[in-house]
């Protein structure tokens, strides 16, 4: 029989249908299931005999989802900042990542993983694994770390009329129509792997890169494996310009080809407008919101305050670390419940309940995760992932409002404890599952061999002079 463990004297956010907050609240944790959660004091007399982890002065939270990630970017954090994007990616990131060896992709893997469970992220959304990277390796990251991850494996063709700066795609980036085979191989081979932490998606190149046959092929055996897929859209202004040429707007043509689903997470949508949000609304496709990089790369802003009247669902997510730096969804979520307010001088949009709902349930229903059995919200059935804050620092007291504390006056540093599958992988703010001074060791190893081998060395340097001896 499983072992039971109560967790106890927590304020517990659930996060559940009725959103309800216990003030004195437990949690008992048998195999990796919750099964069952309420009033320390009931739970004490209920299981006499479980062991106990005291969590007095913690506020307790689902795990956060972060629904958009590339997991080796991590080894290029603070090589491409205050650049315009085609410089961003044509000059820098394409060119490292086209230069990157599997052993490097898996220190790298290594490396966002490290960062995402000490900050209390237990599930991400990888967007774009390459075939170079080695897939293989991605899985045996999550494998051995504990966290939970939806992989997606590149799936792409080469489009004779893309637009010319995608002719500046680094050739080592470079896949053709044949990804889409090796997709469904490493879905059959490793989707559920880890315990079944593991789900592999089809991580869809942009439209306009890609041919129109090819990315309705991509849908249409999506759907009869029920797979799902991930894609950047409408990041940038000039997106919109590929899409004019199909004569339909930019969801017109998604819908189109058969990308519109509760299957699909679309990334950014900075510049999705009119219609085309009632076109997602209808069709239940979901979007990963990225405030920090939109802002950071002055992509724009995603309109979710009427994404979110229209009932569209929204998760969010952190992106690469060249394109935000931090892997840290505290930072997202308090960023999404204020640039809002900023851009539409309305201090109500976005609240702090919602920001959390987008890092928790809401991302869990996009990656498909939300029903009996999963994850995003703390109820009897679910997965025991949760994430335990201790209020011993100064900028979080006084705590008036729970929600308000977690999103507005909480980073990733001031977590202490997190569980997944009912795993302890971060306990007193230390890694269980991963020695944390060995991953940052190979991750500077791989990130600096790569800048060598990409011919970088002497354009990734401060700008202002360094004085050495």
């Amino acid at each position: 029989m499983s072992s039971s463990t109560l967790y106890l004297h927590a304020t517990i956010i659930t996060v559940n249908t009725n959103r309800e907050i216990y003030e004195d609240g437990g949690i008992l944790v048998v195999g990796n299931m919750i099964e069952d959660i309420g009033s320390s004091n009931d739970l004490l007399l209920k299981y006499p005999n479980a062991k106990i982890h005291d969590l007095t002065n913690h506020i307790v939270i689902p795990g956060l989802i972060s629904t958009h990630m590339h997991m080796v970017q991590s080894l290029f954090r603070g090589t491409a900042d205050d650049c315009d994007l085609i410089t961003w990616m044509c000059d820098r990131i394409w060119v490292m990542q086209g230069n990157v060896l599997p052993e490097e992709a898996y220190a790298g893997a290594r490396l966002s993983v490290a960062e995402m469970l000490l900050g209390g992220t237990t599930t991400f959304l990888e967007s774009l694994w390459a075939e170079r990277y080695g897939f293989d390796q991605l899985v045996k990251a999550v494998e051995e770390s504990g966290i939970r991850g939806c992989l997606g494996k590149v799936v792409m063709d080469v489009n004779p009329d893309q637009p010319a700066f995608r002719n500046r795609m680094h050739k080592g980036l470079v896949e053709g129509s044949e990804s889409l085979e090796n997709a469904i191989k490493m879905w059959e081979r490793f989707d559920g792997a880890a315990d079944g932490r593991v789900n592999v998606w089809f991580g869809a190149r942009t439209p306009g890169g890609v041919s129109t046959p090819f990315l309705t092929k991509m849908c249409a055996e999506a759907k009869a494996r029920n797979i799902h897929i991930t894609m950047h859209c409408l990041e940038e202004e000039m997106d919109r310009e590929v899409f004019a040429q199909f004569n339909k707007s930019p969801m017109e043509y998604c819908d189109s080809i058969g990308l519109l689903s509760d299957r699909t997470v679309l990334i950014h949508m900075c510049w999705v407008e009119g219609e085309d949000i009632g076109r997602l609304s209808r069709t239940g496709t979901h979007i990963a919101h990225c405030p920090a990089s939109n802002m950071k790369l002055g992509s724009g802003f995603c309109p979710v305050p009427q994404l979110l009247m229209e009932g569209v669902n929204v998760g969010i997510g952190c992106d690469g670390a060249p394109c935000n730096n931090m892997l840290d969804l505290f930072q997202e979520m308090r960023l999404a419940a204020m640039i809002h307010k900023g851009s539409t001088r309305d201090p109500k949009v976005v609240s702090a309940e919602e920001a959390l709902e987008m890092a928790t349930i809401h991302g869990a229903k996009a990656l498909g995760l939300d029903g009996k059995g999963g994850i995003g919200s703390l109820e009897v059935g679910k997965k025991a992932d949760f994430v335990g804050i201790p209020l011993k620092r100064a900028h979080q007291v006084p705590n008036y409002d729970p929600v308000a504390t977690v999103v507005y006056a909480t980073n990733a540093g001031d977590v202490s404890l997190v569980v997944i599958d009912g795993r302890v992988v971060v306990e007193n703010g230390i890694l269980q599952t991963m020695d944390e001074d060995q991953v940052m060791k190979e991750g500077i190893a791989a990130g600096k061999a790569v800048i060598k081998r990409a011919g970088l060395e002497t354009t990734i340097v401060p700008k202002w002079p360094v004085i050495t001896n």
